[in-house]
């Protein structure tokens, strides 16, 4: 017998934390999934080693002055486990109330997306918000462990908006790659996306391939059940796929991610990390 779905979570302090949680209460009523929430520690912020500043300390006090850091160390490590177990127990509280039974919660302390990466093969999606804590206001700026974390995972990664809305409407960012063609038979299989309106958009020339690649998608989909219209427009996809999210009135888009190096991604850029940074609206990232 098939285990049943499962969604992880990862939350911070951030105001992306309430976006995420009802992201994942969503597909857990679409699905029947459990829901993990993850919120994980970095070393650093619970380490009670204090820093070396014995160089700069005359002799007379610096024992007691090492003796203070490395208390004050030791009350800062214990303040950011209680202030991470307290965003758990809100987290579990706000999914509980959307009518998920199934919630766990859990504070890792490592590596951000080691600690994911552990814990991903029993999961059927991860969502993490678009921006972490740092980046809360600097809306050009994406969270530092985004890009690591879905080039990481072998799981389809949502980013969730600032806030939830309902999701009526999808769009999917067609380019006939095979992350793309992974993002259709992920939908097509799964429960995650019923009762949604799929739109298939392909920028750049019309030609033989792309229509066929656009017809066996279609095809599939509304195998499925699914109702699915499909188009192909002349640009570039950066400016085609924001103009049709902007303009056309799509609740969530689905797109194949950082198909290219990081190096070539900082020499001519990423179209994965651009349509994050100007989509308003949660992304869905198959690599």
């Amino acid at each position: 017998m098939a285990s049943a779905p499962a969604i992880i979570a990862l939350i911070d302090g951030s105001v992306y934390s309430a976006s995420i949680c009802d992201h994942a209460s969503w597909l857990a009523n679409q699905t029947g999934a459990s829901v993990a929430i993850i919120h994980t520690l970095g070393r650093r912020h619970v380490s009670s080693a204090p820093s070396n500043l014995s160089g700069s300390i005359g002799l007379g006090a610096r024992t007691a002055l090492l003796e203070e850091l490395a208390e004050l160390d030791g009350q800062k490590a214990k303040l950011a486990q209680k202030r991470g177990r307290a965003i758990l127990e809100d987290a579990e509280q706000r999914i509980s109330q959307s009518g998920v039974a199934a919630t766990s919660s859990k504070l890792r302390i490592g590596e951000f997306v080691e600690t994911v990466l552990e814990m991903e093969s029993a999961a059927d999606m991860i969502i993490i918000g678009k921006r972490g804590e740092a980046a809360d206001f600097d809306t050009l700026h994406l969270g530092s462990n985004l890009e690591r974390l879905v080039r990481a995972s072998s799981r389809p990664v949502l980013v969730a908006a600032r806030e939830f809305r309902p999701i009526k409407r999808v769009l999917v960012a067609f380019g006939g790659g095979n992350s793309v063609l992974k993002a259709i038979d992920y939908i097509a299989n799964s429960h995650a996306f019923r009762d949604l309106e799929f739109h298939l958009l392909t920028a750049g020339n019309e030609n033989t391939t792309i229509k066929r690649q656009q017809g066996g998608a279609a095809a599939l989909l509304s195998g499925a059940g699914y109702k699915v219209t499909t188009a192909v427009v002349d640009g570039q996809p950066e400016e085609v796929i924001a103009a049709a999210v902007k303009n056309d009135g799509f609740d969530l888009l689905l797109m194949g991610a950082y198909g290219h190096s990081r190096i070539r991604n900082l020499i001519i850029g990423s179209t994965t990390t651009e349509m994050i940074r100007s989509c308003k609206i949660p992304v869905v990232l198959f690599r």
